[in-house]
């Protein structure tokens, strides 16, 4: 009896060491310097899909540094945030337009009222996946007309990041008057409000063009779209699977808006264009984005040719088209709800897609 009651502990503690590992493989860590890290928290704890953000110092040569340290210029590292991340519910894109939305990237002595390099803006990439999309970010708002000044900030590999003492951890929790009281005398929500006027800066709206990212995308490693993706996602997009009919996410899907490419963004179909083809999959009748769609004879079925269509900048396989479609194009872009990720209109201004919203006008006036 007691050697069964053993077995069963054992497996127990197994299954829990198991399952606490595959929960933290499904994060990631983003790591930013932007100032006095009390004001770098706030803006990202409230995002859906970040775990923790810790308060720390990073990018030094002293092991083990205290504040007074940091904040005196001798250790070389910069007050800094460690971000834990899910990139199934949020991704690391996001997080570098929310960042921005937080510094004055053009100041490389420092950040407001806080002079020293130990306050300076950095991003810290984790992988290489991270740098590039942080260097097209950059580049993408060097190139947005919104600064004068060059862009200062710096992309550096992460190193060791030391967690700060224990008081800094949420200070604007802790000491609400106090934060509120440094944060508005330090001149940041000055500067922020006058660059990115009446947008909505701590919670990180995207950047004016921000939906673009897609002309420039840099499709991530196998191991990187598998932490990215769920398994179903990546089965679709990246192994030409199909998912099945009637049970999926947008087969029903009926409201106004527009479906992007789960992997790389780019617009591809219209909520104006969908139909219900009876499949059991969301069903089109033409893209929205004819220049991010590509059609590839697809003979994997030997009894048939069929023609696959494919994202152009992410490559995913999205689905496929036939000529059964209802008029004016005769077409039925038939897609995988794993493929897409769909974008309400009442959204597609916060998401970067404020573009397509005279669709929706001009179909509210026809009706």
């Amino acid at each position: 009896m007691m050697e069964t009651l053993k077995k069963l502990l054992m497996i127990g503690v197994i299954s829990m060491i198991a399952f606490s590992t595959s929960e933290a493989s499904a994060t990631e860590k983003a790591t930013f310097a932007g100032g006095c890290f009390w004001c770098m928290v706030p803006p990202f704890e409230k995002l859906d899909g970040v775990k923790e953000v810790l308060s720390g110092y990073t990018g030094g040569y002293k092991d083990n540094p205290t504040y007074e340290e940091v904040s005196a210029g001798k250790t070389g590292h910069v007050e800094a945030i460690e971000v834990t991340f899910d990139p199934s519910r949020i991704s690391y894109e996001k997080l570098l337009d929310v960042f921005w939305r937080q510094i004055d990237p053009t100041d490389p002595g420092g950040q407001f009222v806080d002079r020293g390099s130990q306050y300076r803006s950095v991003i810290f990439f984790h992988t290489q996946a991270q740098k590039a999309l942080a260097e097209k970010s950059k580049e993408a708002l060097a190139k947005s007309g919104r600064y004068s000044k060059a862009i200062a900030t710096e992309i550096l590999p992460a190193g060791k990041f030391y967690k700060a003492e224990e008081y800094h951890q949420d200070y604007w929790k802790k000491n609400p008057v106090r934060y509120k009281f440094y944060r508005y005398n330090s001149g940041r929500d000055q500067f922020l409000k006058k660059v990115w006027g009446n947008e909505n800066v701590s919670q990180g709206d995207a950047l004016p063009g921000a939906a673009d990212r897609w002309r420039t995308f840099v499709k991530p490693s196998k191991e990187e779209l598998k932490k990215r993706l769920t398994p179903i996602q990546y089965k679709i997009t990246q192994e030409e699977g199909t998912e099945p009919a009637f049970r999926n996410e947008y087969a029903e899907n009926k409201r106004e808006g527009i479906y992007v490419d789960v992997v790389s963004g780019e617009p591809l179909f219209s909520s104006l264009d969908k139909y219900d083809s009876g499949t059991g999959w969301p069903s089109f009748i033409r893209p929205l984005e004819p220049a991010n769609i590509v059609e590839k004879e697809d003979r994997s079925l030997f009894f048939m040719k069929r023609t696959e269509v494919r994202s152009k900048h992410g490559d995913s396989h999205l689905g496929h088209v036939f000529n059964d479609g209802p008029k004016p194009t005769g077409l039925r872009y038939c897609m995988n709800s794993a493929a897409l990720r769909f974008i309400p209109k009442e959204e597609l201004a916060k998401e970067g897609y404020g573009e397509y919203l005279p669709l929706f006008k001009k179909q509210a006036v026809a009706k």
